[in-house]
This record gives structure tokens, sequence and C-alpha cells, in this order.
């Protein structure tokens, strides 16, 4: 009984946090299902575009000898950043596709940013690139003597190469990326034509969503993701958080923004916020889809996971007071910038679903005084849970996976965002996602046929979801015998949920019997 009281604040808190994030997702989904598409106001007919001097009709372009045009602008200067670190499965894959990609060949840049620690793959990508210099593409291959930022580091170290300050625009590429040959003719030309447009973002493509079912839902949040926060975002406020990847910058921006900084993890978000502060304004198009790789295995989706959630919860705590007192930009900016787009979505949101959905509700099934409203219990998020069913409705049959494996890694994003706020002992920690490249059907036709190392067992058992696991079905169990049996079933699927993640019974690796 004298938990209670305690409790009972923690409902009703988790249920305003509750409220508050139905609120967020409605607003984001009406815009990109009104705005985007049933009015149909996608971005060539919001922002000017005309093909670049040259350009065909079908993306293709007389790029040795593009003809005078009255009105058009000739070919600029492209910088293309591909960084990298030990991708030895994929980094031939990333620099083919851009050293396809259709442009003149004197102007653009190829930059390989390699920061490999192992000296045979260094020696693998530099031959690589020195295979398509032969090739005469313009390729640079460039390596550091320390990591020191990481990701940021290295962009930063590569945007000082006197070639890279004569560029106009620099498109970047993560090492698993493959864009389409005409990915700079459909993204360019909004630069050219619209000083005030700092980013061009697009999608991102999927080469083995259908590997498992982890990477089928990967798949759905991610595509809620650019459906609808980066639809919305673009569309509203000329703002969102740059992805990392598959993007093209404006350079003067990236300068005037105060250029890459290694203080979080999220190095693309930070320059995002920085260069909206600046009032650049940024674009989404969602026509333009670049090939890419989900994380495989659930090791390396729980290293992104962390880095994107505890960046983003560090940047937060980093940039609050600079967005309050930044005079350039509007009262509805800065409340867009600091309570929608960092506090609801990237502190409440990865809190609210530990706390509420594998605590909170467990534990009130323990505790008879406590009564959560059906409002807050079913409607909201059953309403959630339709607003992302809508925008993918060929992943219907996967919605109750996808609750289940959201509420168990909601357990690391919470800890990430906790780690970030507080900016704790690992609040800088980068561990590069593992990529499989070409190889990831064949790991998976014949996962058995490897031996496992009594090693590798180990560490494919997760201790905390087997813990929680063992909460959740002693609430379960109390709730079935000697509560009211109202909550039992839900909490015993999701500590199943708990005890497969734990045991590592996801993502392409079987663990051993």
């Amino acid at each position: 009984r004298a938990v209670a009281p305690a409790l009972t604040t923690a409902v009703w808190a988790c249920l305003a946090m509750s409220a508050m994030l139905l609120l967020e997702a409605a607003c984001m989904s009406l815009v990109s299902l009104v705005a985007v598409r049933l009015l149909r106001l996608r971005p060539e007919r919001r922002f000017k575009w005309e093909p670049m001097a040259g350009a065909l009709e079908g993306g293709e372009a007389d790029v040795e000898d593009p003809p005078a045009s009255a009105g058009r602008r000739e070919f600029p200067m492209v910088l293309v950043q591909i960084p990298m670190y030990n991708e030895k499965e994929v980094y031939k894959l990333s620099i083919g596709a851009v050293c396809a990609l259709t442009w003149p060949p004197d102007r653009i840049i190829i930059q390989v940013l390699d920061d490999s620690t192992d000296p045979i793959i260094k020696e693998l990508v530099e031959l690589e690139c020195q295979e398509w210099a032969s090739k005469k593409i313009d390729i640079k291959y460039e390596v550091r003597n320390n990591r020191k930022g990481y990701k940021a580091g290295a962009l930063k170290k590569g945007m000082e190469h006197v070639y890279a300050q004569q560029c106009e625009f620099v498109a970047i590429f993560d090492a698993d990326f493959q864009p389409e040959s005409d990915f700079l003719l459909k993204t360019i030309p909004f630069l050219v034509h619209n000083p005030k447009i700092a980013l061009v973002q697009t999608r991102w493509k999927f080469v083995n969503y259908d590997a498992c079912l982890m990477t089928r839902i990967q798949k759905m949040s991610l595509d809620y993701h650019f459906k609808v926060e980066q639809e919305s975002g673009s569309f509203m406020h000329a703002f969102f958080g740059f992805n990392g990847t598959a993007g093209v910058w404006r350079v003067s921006a990236i300068n005037e923004s105060g250029g890459w900084k290694d203080r979080t993890t999220v190095e693309d978000m930070d320059l995002a916020v920085r260069a909206c502060l600046k009032e650049w304004e940024f674009l989404y198009v969602g026509d333009i889809r670049v090939k890419s790789e989900l994380p495989s295995t659930f090791k390396a989706y729980r290293h992104q996971q962390h880095r994107w959630t505890c960046g983003a919860a560090n940047l937060f705590r980093k940039m609050g007071w600079e967005i309050v007192t930044n005079k350039g930009v509007s009262i509805w900016k800065k409340w867009h910038l600091l309570y929608s787009f960092l506090f609801v979505r990237r502190v409440i949101a990865p809190i609210l679903t530990f706390l509420f959905y594998c605590v909170v509700i467990p534990l009130s099934a323990m505790v008879p005084e406590v009564h959560i409203p059906v409002w807050g219990l079913v409607y909201i998020p059953t309403a959630i849970t339709v607003m992302n069913a809508i925008r993918n409705p060929g992943s219907l049959h996967l919605m109750p996976f996808w609750i289940l494996f959201e509420n168990v890694m909601s357990m690391h994003r919470m800890r990430a965002a906790l780690t970030g706020l507080l900016e704790t002992a690992h609040v800088n920690d980068w561990v590069v996602t593992e990529k499989v490249g070409d190889l990831v059907k064949d790991d998976f036709d014949v996962p058995l046929l490897e031996p496992l190392k009594p090693t590798e067992c180990v560490e494919r058992i997760y201790i905390p979801e087997l813990l929680l696991a063992l909460y959740l079905l002693i609430c379960a169990s109390y709730d079935y015998v000697l509560g009211s049996q109202t909550y039992f079933m839900y909490i015993y699927l999701q500590a199943l949920a708990f005890i497969v993640l734990g045991f590592g019974f996801v993502g392409m690796k079987t663990p051993c019997s």
C-alpha cells in the first residue's frame, strides 16, 4: 500500500508524456498525409528545379560537352565524401557507386576518408581508389594518424584540403550506401536554384530488409521516420535532422554554421540544428532513394541505437540554452527545435516507452489501488500504432512483433537517453555499425554451418533483458493468480519478447543451444 501513492504519481506522469507524444505524432502524420500525399505538394512544386545545363530527359546528361543555355548554370564543383572505418565488406560497393555518378569529370572530386585501423583493409581500400583513379576518376584517398572526433573528425579534416575548399556542394555517403548514377542530377538543382537551401536529404532504401524479422521491423520504423518525421519537418518548418548520409550540403552553410563538431555522437544532427539557427532551410526529397544496409545482428543494432539516442539527448543538454537565447530565429522555430524535435522525440519518447509499458503497467497489476484510465492504457498507444500502420500498410501483419520489439529496445534507448542527459562515462561511446555487404544472403542461408566459440555464446546472452523478463513474469503471474486478471496476457507476451532477445534469438546469428 505504501507503493500506491508513488506509483499513482508515476502513472499520471506517464499519461501526461503519452499525451505529448500522441499530439506530436498526430501533427506530423496529419501534415505528411494532407500536404504531401493528398495535396501532392512535392518539392518540385514548392521549390524551383530545373535540369543542369546539358541534362537530358530521363536523368542522363551530356557531361562531356554541356551546351550553353540561357538561364541555366554550369555544373558546379561537387565534393563527394565517403567516410569509412574497417569497412571490408562494403567499401567496393560505395566507392563503385559514387564513381559511377553522372557528372562532368572535371567538376567532381571523390574523397575516401579512411579511418581504418586494420592495415590490410587500408591497403585494399587504397588499391580500390588507385584502380578508379587509373580510369580517370578524380578520387582522393585520405587517412589520418588518429581517429579523433570519429566521423565528425574525418569529415572536418576532409574539408580542410585545398581542393575541397574549391567545391560549392558536398555529398556524403556512408560506406554501405550506393547512390544511383543520376543522384547529383536530381539533387543539385534544388541547391543551385534555391540559395536559401542548405541541405537536400534523400530517403534510404534497404537492400537487406527481408533478411530476418529484425530487419523488417527496422524498415517499418525507418519508413515511418522518413515518410512522417522528415516529410512533415521539411514542409512545415524547412527543418529536420540530417540523417548523416545520402544528403547534399551547401559548403557555405556548413562553414557559416561552425563546421563539423565532435562534441556528441550525432554530429549530423548537431550541424543541422546549428544551421537552422543560422536561418538556413532544409529540403527532404523522398522520391530519391539510396540503397543501404540495415544492421542484421542484434549486437550491431543495439550499438547503433545507443549512439543515436544518447547523442540526441546529449545534444539537447548542450544546445538547449543556446536555442533559447538565439535571436536569429522566430519563437515558433525555437519551440519546434527545443520542444518537438529534441525534447519530445529524443528525450520523452525513449523514457516513456520503457517506463510506462515495461515498468509501471506491470507493477500496477500487483497494486490494486492504482488505476490506469482506459484512454491512457488503450486508446493512446492504439492511436500511435495506427498512425504507424497507416504509413506501413504492407507490414500490418508485423505490427504486434513491432510493438513487442520496440518495447524491448526501449530499455536500451532509455538508458542511452539518460546517459546523454547526465553525461555519464559512456556518453561518447562510438561503435561503428557492423555490415555484411554481399555476404548477407550467404550468411542467412546457412547460419548454423559455422561453429560458434563458447565466448560467442556468452556474448549473445543479455542479462538486463533476462532480468526484466523475470520481473515481468512475476507481475504477470501475480495478476493471473491473485490480481484482477486484466494485464497478464500482455505482460506474458512482453516477457516472452525479453526472453527471446535476452538469449539472442534475433537477427541473422543464431546462438548455440
